[in-house]
């Protein structure tokens, strides 16, 4: 009987099940950080909007004139300004019911850093 050459059916399975056990750990890490991403592309439209947006009250001393800038990809704004207050919010289409808001005006508690819930 000559030489074989090869794997053995045992050397292919623990191959195997090391490179599922390996994707199955990787994979939900993989899906966290994807979410990571979006939610920081929604705190830092709303960064620019406030920057923006105190800028846009420097010039006319009214909120109530200032439109949202252009949103990231995949993040939809909306921003709600007075004479002396505003509030914007973000929303990401791959992470749903997901909001991120920040306010500014005498009757907000909140700061000009957003909060996501």
């Amino acid at each position: 009987m000559g030489e074989r050459r090869g794997f053995t059916m045992t050397e292919l399975l623990i191959v195997i099940i090391i490179i599922g056990i390996l994707a199955a750990i990787s994979v939900p890490r993989f899906a966290e950080s994807k979410r990571q991403a979006y939610v920081a592309a929604m705190k830092g439209d709303l960064r620019n909007i406030v920057s923006a947006a105190e800028a846009h009250f420097a010039d006319a001393r009214t909120y109530a004139s200032y439109a949202a800038p252009a949103a990231s990809s995949g993040v939809t704004l909306s921003f709600v300004g007075t004479v002396d207050s505003w509030i914007a919010q973000a929303s990401h289409t791959a992470v749903p019911g997901l909001v991120c808001t920040v306010a500014r005006g005498p009757a907000t508690t909140q700061s000009t850093e957003p909060t996501c819930q």
